[in-house]
């Protein structure tokens, strides 16, 4: 039976899944990359973002890890993708154009359908490498039931932001939500967890395991 993920998400310490004020070249807000410091070096991570993250990893050889395994993980037997509209791009309100195309370039590393929340309605994108972005104005329930159509059986990974966790999370639609919980505090951001009673939910700690870039928790209902 196809479930709802949340697979390698990165929050801080305090909470929080990015930092403040998001801008084109600043995409995690402020001290937002800090929490993805776990994954950068791994196998995973450079078989997926090649020439990029042989620049980011400083020449050091790839790690193969406990960080290393929750990132492959993250993408076994996915079908599907939903994003929030602040994961495809900085763009608020209606589309000014078709122009914006997302952050990773021609070649976007989800190769499935991806279902991007928002208000303003545009065309589907389809992109290299198999993605192609359906943008969904009728909810996170729409979302989902067209997401789940879409992986045939297969699982659907919520990419988020944090904001977009958080709707699905209140309506108990998530499954299973794994999170990589960096040394870093931001102080102020999108909060994750903030106001919502998870154990109320439902939800409970059914894996745990450290590395020394992380704490890795999984939260199952």
């Amino acid at each position: 039976m196809s479930k709802l993920r949340v697979a390698a998400f990165s929050i801080s310490i305090d909470g929080f899944g990015a930092g403040p004020e998001q801008t084109l070249t600043n995409p995690m807000g402020v001290g937002g990359m800090a929490l993805h410091d776990w994954v950068l070096g791994t196998k995973t991570f450079r078989q997926m973002h090649g020439d990029f993250a042989e620049r980011l990893s400083g020449g050091e050889p790839p790690r193969e890890d406990v960080d290393d395994r929750f990132a492959a993980r993250s993408f076994e037997n996915l079908g599907a993708w939903i994003l929030g509209r602040n994961m495809f791009g900085p763009i608020r309100g209606p589309w000014p154009d078709h122009e914006w195309k997302g952050w990773w370039g021609e070649t976007p590393p989800y190769h499935v359908p991806v279902f991007v929340l928002t208000h303003h309605a545009r065309p589907p994108l389809a992109m290299a490498g198999g993605t192609t972005f359906h943008f969904v104005t009728d909810g996170i329930h729409a979302a989902l039931s067209r997401a789940k159509a879409a992986a045939q059986g297969k699982d659907v990974r919520l990419g988020g932001g944090a904001a977009t966790i958080r709707e699905y999370l209140s309506e108990r639609l998530i499954d299973e939500l794994h999170l990589a919980v960096s040394p870093v505090v931001l102080g102020r951001g999108e909060n994750l967890f903030g106001g919502i009673d998870t154990a109320s939910l439902g939800y409970r700690c059914t894996e745990r395991a450290f590395s020394e870039r992380a704490m890795h928790v999984v939260l199952t209902r």
